[in-house]
C-alpha cells in the first residue's frame, strides 16, 4: 500500500514570522491576555460609555447615596452620580499617559541614540543634560514646572511630564547604543557609505525595540501616576474630568471620613488596574522581541506524545535487563 508523504511546514518569513510567533505567544500567555484585556477594556469603556453615562456633572438631591441599582457606584456629597464620573475620566486619564509617554519616548530616542551613535562632544554634551535632569526629583521639578507656567490643560500637563520623564530612557537607550555601534552589520553599513540616520533607523532602532517598547510603557505608567499626585495636590484643572481630579474632589470633601468609600475606591482602583494591565503587556512582550527572555513550552500534544514514547520503550528497556 503505497504512502502519502506529508506535505512539509511551509514557515513564515520575514513580518509573517514575527506575526506567527506573536500569534503563538498570545495564546499561550496568559499574562499577555489579562493584561491586554484590562487595557482595552478601559479603553472601549471610555469611548463608548462616555455618550451613554451623559453629563457627570448634573447635582441631584440623592447625596452621599450608597451604590444601588439607580447609582452603581453611589453619588457625591452634591449628589453627582460616580460611576459617569468614573467613566469620562476614564479616555482624558489614558490620554495623558499614552501622550506623555509617547513624547518621552521620542525625545529619549534621540538624545540616547542619537548621542550613543555620533560620540564626541554631542554625546557628552547629551549625556550631560540627561544627568542633570535625571538627579533633580521629577515629582517636585513638575510642581515647579506647573506652577510657574500655569499649565493646567491636557495638552500643557502631557509636555510637562514628558518633558521630565525622558531621561532615565535615554541613559538605557545610550548604554545600549554604545554596546551597538562596534557591530560588524553596523561597521560593514558605516563602511559602505550609508547616512548616520539611515544606520540608526535601520540597523540600531530595531535591535533596541524591546527597551524602547518596555520603556514606553512604564512612561505610561509615570504620567498617569504623576497626573493623579499632581490632582491630589490640586494643581491640575479640576474642571476637566479624570481619575485624578475625582481623587482630589474625594479628598477635599473628606469623602473616606465620612463613610463614602464609592467616591474614593473606584478611581484609585481603576490607576492600579491600568498600571498592572500595561506591567503584564510589557512582561509578555518581552517574551516576543527579546529571544533570551522567551521561555519555552511544549504543546499539549508534544508533552502526549513524549510520555508515550518513553512508556513504549519502558518494557524494551526492562526486557533487555532481564534477558542480561
Amino acid at each position: 500500500m503505497a504512502t502519502v508523504a506529508a506535505a512539509p511546514e511551509v514557515l513564515p518569513e520575514g513580518g509573517s514570522r514575527l506575526a506567527g510567533r506573536a500569534r503563538v505567544v498570545l495564546l499561550r500567555s496568559p499574562r499577555l491576555l489579562a493584561g491586554l484585556g484590562i487595557v482595552v477594556f478601559f479603553v472601549l469603556l471610555g469611548a463608548i460609555g462616555t455618550p451613554l453615562v451623559g453629563d457627570p456633572n448634573v447635582f441631584s438631591h440623592a447625596e452621599w447615596q450608597a451604590p444601588s441599582a439607580a447609582h452603581w457606584l453611589g453619588t457625591t456629597q452634591l449628589g453627582q452620580d460616580v460611576f459617569a464620573q468614573l467613566v469620562a475620566g476614564t479616555l482624558p486619564t489614558l490620554e495623558v499617559g499614552a501622550g506623555a509617554g509617547l513624547i518621552a519616548m521620542l525625545v529619549a530616542i534621540v538624545i540616547g541614540i542619537g548621542g550613543g551613535y555620533l560620540g564626541g562632544f554631542v554625546d557628552e554634551a547629551l549625556s550631560l543634560l540627561s544627568n542633570v535632569v535625571l538627579v533633580i526629583p521629577a515629582l517636585p521639578l513638575i510642581i515647579v514646572i506647573t506652577a510657574y507656567v500655569k499649565a493646567n490643560g491636557t495638552v500643557s500637563m502631557i509636555l510637562v511630564i514628558a518633558l521630565v520623564s525622558w531621561a532615565a530612557s535615554a541613559r538605557v537607550l545610550r548604554a545600549q547604543t554604545l554596546s551597538v555601534r562596534n557591530r560588524e552589520y553596523v561597521l560593514a553599513a558605516r563602511a559602505s557609505g550609508e547616512h548616520a540616520w539611515r544606520i540608526i533607523a535601520v540597523e540600531i532602532l530595531p535591535n533596541e525595540l524591546p527597551v524602547i517598547v518596555s520603556q514606553f510603557i512604564f512612561a505610561m505608567i509615570f504620567a498617569i501616576l504623576t497626573l493623579a499626585g499632581l490632582a491630589f495636590l490640586g494643581l491640575t484643572n479640576t474642571s476637566q474630568q479624570s481619575w485624578a481630579n475625582m481623587l482630589y474632589f474625594a479628598q477635599n470633601d473628606q469623602a473616606l471620613q465620612s463613610g463614602a468609600w464609592w467616591w474614593l475606591v473606584p478611581p484609585g482602583l481603576c490607576i492600579a488596574l491600568v498600571g498592572m494591565g500595561l506591567a503584564l503587556i510589557n512582561f509578555s512582550l518581552d517574551e516576543i522581541l527579546n529571544p533570551r527572555l522567551r521561555v519555552y513550552r511544549p504543546s499539549r500534544q508534544r508533552r502526549r506524545a513524549k510520555a508515550g514514547s518513553g512508556a513504549a520503550t519502558e518494557p524494551a528497556a526492562a526486557r533487555a535487563g532481564s534477558g542480561a
